[in-house]
């Protein structure tokens, strides 16, 4: 997650979220369907919806990072507000409320403009279950080392390497947690619309959002035992979460920036 341009008006930046979390849910839907119509075999499928997904995550994070940050998931947003609540220019209550229900709109938009592009009905309530303790444990492992990795780059100084970072971890847990890595409530309500690869049924929401609500917990205390506290800003680093500020790490060329999540 990189910080905010400051100057970046607030509508502008929740209309990133917006766009940037539809898009993603747009990459994670499509590439399920298109999976499906081309291959029956469920690891092929599987295959190319996260591949797709590394890529079109590491994309959007690179293009929309400067503008708002790039979090496309609403825990990011509140772990960024908890970290920064304390600092000056810490993520506020006014940017959480702008961006989270950008974050679940654009999600929601994203599934049905994916379906549409598979002349699908544009609504269609998943019928995938995804109920079962141990799919819940791989939410709260998958959010948990996310928020670890996205704060702790930041705190470390390397918060530029978020956009290849971030998108190789979320395709990696593709594979190694259970529940193939929601790790994202927005998305996770999104795909709830889709009955295609890629759905959660509704009744399944719930408690994939509470596992990711206590991941975010998990990755915060991982953070805090790792990295310590906050090291005082240098003012020239643009890429860190909002509010976050990273330990002193050695100097490098100036560059041009991004985000991550």
């Amino acid at each position: 997650m990189s910080a905010p341009v400051p100057l970046v008006p607030l509508v502008r930046r929740a209309a990133a979220e917006a766009v940037g979390t539809a898009a993603l849910v747009a990459v994670v839907v499509g590439s399920g369907v298109q999976a499906t119509e081309l291959t029956r075999d469920v690891g092929l499928q599987l295959l190319a919806n996260s591949l797709a997904t590394v890529f079109g995550l590491g994309v959007l994070i690179a293009l929309l990072g400067s503008v708002s940050g790039a979090h496309f998931n609403p825990v990011v947003t509140l772990a960024a507000w908890f970290t920064g609540r304390r600092t000056a220019d810490g993520l506020g209550l006014r940017e959480v409320a702008a961006y989270v229900p950008a974050q679940i709109a654009g999600a929601i938009g994203g599934a049905v403009l994916a379906d549409a592009m598979f002349a699908r009905p544009l609504v269609q309530w998943s019928t995938h279950d995804r109920s079962a303790g141990h799919l819940w444990l791989g939410e709260v492992v998958a959010t948990a080392g996310l928020v670890w990795l996205i704060f702790g780059l930041a705190r470390a100084g390397r918060a530029h390497l978020a956009p290849v970072a971030v998108a190789s971890y979320i395709g990696a847990a593709y594979w190694f947690t259970s529940s193939t890595s929601f790790a994202n409530p927005a998305v996770t309500i999104g795909r709830a619309f889709t009955d295609t690869f890629a759905g959660i049924a509704p009744a399944s929401v719930a408690p994939f959002l509470a596992a990711q609500l206590a991941g975010t917990g998990v990755g915060l205390v991982l953070v805090a035992v790792t990295f310590g506290r906050p090291a005082p800003a240098t003012g020239d680093e643009v890429v860190v979460p909002h509010g976050e500020q990273h330990l002193p790490a050695p100097s490098r060329p100036s560059e041009e920036s991004t985000v991550a999540s």
